[in-house]
């Protein structure tokens, strides 16, 4: 009876074990619980640097942009940097930095694929804008046309444009108060095969306020606004991606996330602390696909930003109307500036002027992104690590020191 007892406890020990590991794993990437001590790794001294030029008038820019990139990944102690810029349509340059696997030694390379997190956004919108441009879908109509079956009443006027400006009052992960879609976002253990099933997980969630009166960022509408298109295009979300953006991009390394790393070419994502790396823990992020959940190389970024430059795929007239600003119900811009669904800035760049862009960056679990796409230059650049700062300025950092010299390259150029 004692061993039936014994091994009863040893059992509920375990069970809860399994139970409550995945809440432990969310709160000690977030810095809430301590960390297990062991399983870290510290980057070498001496990493491995490679770059690719494609068009030889852009080749000393890309000198720059690399060596600025090796002090950039030493600054912020990223396992590895990639970069690509693609200018006119056309790639001209890709650059890597540091290892995409530190145990083995795997050095990054232009082909190295990283979870993108939000730069999975400029995806959706992608394919939004196809939509719309065709009249398939219209940003102003009322989601409950669309749905089948509307999840949530209060649902009932929100519309499109709402959902890509961030405007419709959804909540964000940490604001979510439908608790068992909470936990399983927290768990982060839960594969959808379909975009649509995945809103189980904030069907009833309150809107944060009335639909198109405020802004307040929301992956969670970004999957709504995935399921709706899903929805009016007959197919899954991630079909609907791969005909309407990758395969024109020409985007083949381009896949959902996966949950561990099973695909040739995936970084290892990593937890930092200090001057430590340790593999993220495995998480299954189906359930945000068209709002975080895809991972790619920077060079299928600037491939999908490139998309943008071209009239006849994008026409100038939609390409404005999705890099308007969205103003709010009382006629005011959002807090932001946010477009539709991308972030649209106005920089002051010193030896350039204004650079005008259009760009979405993104943050996930062991990786950092950002696709910058600046129209007066007819140019694209992402760059991608397979970690995360604190904060995604530090990584952002990096943005004019990849900018500036390719931007004095097109001005020479136009100048001759």
């Amino acid at each position: 009876m004692k061993k039936v007892l014994g091994l009863l406890i040893v059992a509920m020990i375990f069970g809860s074990v399994w139970l409550l590991w995945p809440y432990y794993g969310f709160f000690s990437h977030r810095g809430e619980a301590p960390t297990l001590p062991f399983g870290w790794i510290e980057m070498p001294q001496d990493v491995p640097a490679s770059e690719k030029v494609h068009d030889a008038k852009f080749a000393d820019a890309g000198r720059d942009a690399l060596d600025a990139m090796r002090q950039h990944r030493a600054n912020i102690n990223a396992p590895s940097i990639t970069a690509a810029v693609a200018i006119d349509g056309a790639l001209v340059w890709q650059g890597a930095v540091g290892l995409a696997d530190i145990a083995k030694g795997r050095a990054a390379s232009a082909d190295t694929i990283v979870r993108v997190g939000s730069t999975s956004k400029a995806s959706t919108a992608t394919a939004l804008a196809r939509m719309a441009q065709r009249g398939d879908i219209d940003l102003d109509t009322p989601i409950s046309t669309y749905l089948d079956e509307l999840p949530n009443a209060s649902w009932a006027e929100i519309t499109p444009r709402m959902l890509a400006s961030h405007t419709a009052g959804l909540p964000h992960y940490g604001n979510n108060d439908d608790l068992d879609g909470l936990m399983l976002s927290m768990r982060l253990n839960t594969s959808y095969d379909d975009i649509r099933d995945a809103l189980g997980q904030i069907d009833e969630s309150a809107l944060r306020f009335p639909p198109g009166s405020d802004f307040e960022y929301s992956s969670h509408g970004t999957v709504l606004l995935g399921a709706v298109m899903s929805n009016v295009a007959g197919k899954r979300y991630r079909d609907l991606i791969q005909d309407e953006v990758l395969v024109p991009a020409e985007a083949a390394s381009t896949i959902v996330a996966p949950e561990r790393i099973r695909a040739e070419g995936l970084a290892v994502p990593y937890y930092t602390k200090g001057e430590k790396h340790r593999p993220w823990r495995p998480v299954d992020l189906s359930h945000r696909l068209p709002a975080g959940g895809w991972a790619s190389t920077s060079t299928d970024l600037v491939r999908i930003g490139s998309l943008w430059l071209d009239d006849t795929f994008i026409s100038p007239a939609t390409r404005a109307l999705f890099w308007t600003p969205q103003t709010l119900t009382n006629g005011e811009a959002n807090e932001q500036d946010y477009a539709i669904g991308w972030r649209w800035r106005e920089w002051e760049i010193e030896g350039i002027g204004v650079a005008r862009n259009a760009n979405h960056g993104g943050v996930s679990r062991g990786g950092q992104s950002w696709l910058l796409v600046y129209p007066d230059f007819d140019m694209a650049i992402a760059y991608n690590m397979n970690g995360r700062t604190e904060d995604f300025g530090p990584f952002a950092d990096y943005h004019d020191e990849i900018f500036v010299p390719f931007a004095r390259a097109i001005e020479r150029l136009r100048a001759d």
